[in-house]
Parts: structure tokens; C-alpha cells; sequence
């Protein structure tokens, strides 16, 4: 196994939702108000279970990530017998906005930025990103969509593109397993694991990423040689 050190990579490039941004805690703050007004009782665990299972397919539909939200809470709705507003479905999108990052996030980027080029590959549309972009106070030297691409992660046009512009080598950073980590074995990209606590927003399935941190906080210390 390659040594994790800072000269070892030009570019960190990283999923952003579930990697740098709480997307499990905004889809829960957005979506259980939402059913509790339709007198619809979930458990976390069952709702996030429920996002993971229909996000890829309604995917492989098409369409922008808002268009991928507005379906899944119509999905939603239908399995909950409640039909959604138009602007509780657009509020989803907009509440992109609100999605936290993770506390150890804007440090590790921080510390990062001082010795990579970051770049961010997201499932995602281009003003959405710009929403989150604001709770990560970085600079990142590309930012490649799905909305861009016309594809969504874990397609290997994805990575493709990501290969033609970032500077090499490049180490593909995520929490997603389903996603991200196989997919980008899958082009060579050596790969860190971010296995954060989830509640199941993205699929769980086996991968074999190159290293594993529980963090951004120890995976920024690893690479740049600093005590965690």
C-alpha cells in the first residue's frame, strides 16, 4: 500500500453531502416537520433508509438534482398517502441552504488547502453547490456536478471528468461507499473511506477503500503528518 503522504498526491478531491455536509440531519430537518404536518410518523432510520432506496433510481431517470429531490418526496408521499405542495417540494431543494457542515469540516480544509488543490465531485446542481459552498469557507479549484456532467455518481463519466481536470495524482475523499469509493477504485483512484456515524442516507454496500478515518479531523492530520 502507498504511503498516505502529502507528496504522494497533487489533488484531495471529495464528495461533498455525507463527506463535508450534514446531509442526513438537513433531510431529517426538512422532511420530519413536513410529514408531522400530514400527521405521517417515522423514525429517522426508516426516512433516511427510505431516501437512500430511491435516490439511485430516480437517478437513473434523469433530471436535475432539484427535479431528483421534488420525485423523491412525491415518492414519499404516495408511500405515506399524502400529496405534497409544489412548495414543499421546491422548499426541499432550496433547504440545500441550511444543510450544515460537519463540525471538523472547515479546519480540515483548511489545514488541506495548504498543501492541495481540492477539488469537490457532487451529485449535486451547480446553484445548489453554491448554497453549501458558503458553510465551507474553501476554495476549491474545480467543482464538477452531476448537472455538468449529465450523469450521476456512481457513473464513471463522473470520474472521467474529474480525471481530465483535476492535476494528478488525485485521492478521491467520501463517506459513500455506494457512491464514490467504488467507483473511483473502479478508474484507479486511490481512495479515502470517511466512515462517519450514518443513518443510512446512501446505500450500504462492501468496498475496499485504500485507507479508512472516522473524520476529516484524523484524515487531515494522517496526510499532513500532524498529531491527531
Amino acid at each position: 500500500m502507498t504511503e498516505l503522504a502529502t507528496n504522494n498526491y497533487k489533488t484531495l478531491s471529495f464528495d461533498c453531502y455525507g463527506t463535508l455536509i450534514d446531509w442526513e440531519r438537513g433531510i431529517l430537518d426538512y422532511l420530519m416537520p413536513l410529514l408531522k404536518a400530514h400527521d405521517a410518523h417515522v423514525l429517522d432510520t426508516w426516512l433516511l433508509n427510505f431516501f437512500s432506496e430511491c435516490e439511485p433510481d430516480i437517478q437513473q431517470e434523469g433530471g436535475n438534482y432539484k427535479s431528483i429531490l421534488s420525485r423523491i418526496l412525491e415518492t414519499l408521499g404516495r408511500r405515506l398517502a399524502f400529496t405534497p405542495s409544489d412548495e414543499s417540494k421546491q422548499g426541499f431543494a432550496a433547504s440545500i441552504g441550511h444543510w450544515p457542515a460537519f463540525p471538523d469540516t472547515v479546519d480540515a480544509l483548511n489545514a488541506l488547502a495548504a498543501k492541495f488543490d481540492l477539488a469537490i465531485l457532487s451529485n449535486i446542481d451547480d446553484d445548489l453547490f453554491a448554497l453549501s459552498s458558503v458553510h465551507l469557507q474553501a476554495q476549491f479549484k474545480q467543482v464538477i456536478t452531476a448537472e455538468q456532467v449529465g450523469f450521476y455518481k456512481p457513473a464513471p463519466e463522473m470520474f472521467d471528468r474529474l480525471i481530465e481536470l483535476a492535476d494528478g495524482p488525485i485521492l478521491h475523499v467520501a463517506q459513500s461507499r455506494y457512491h464514490d469509493i467504488n467507483a473511483a477504485h473502479a478508474k484507479g483512484l486511490d481512495t479515502v473511506w470517511i466512515n462517519r456515524p450514518s443513518l443510512g442516507a446512501a446505500k450500504n454496500v462492501e468496498a475496499n477503500p485504500t485507507w479508512t478515518f472516522t473524520s476529516m479531523a484524523d484524515f487531515s492530520s494522517a496526510i499532513l503528518g500532524r498529531p491527531s
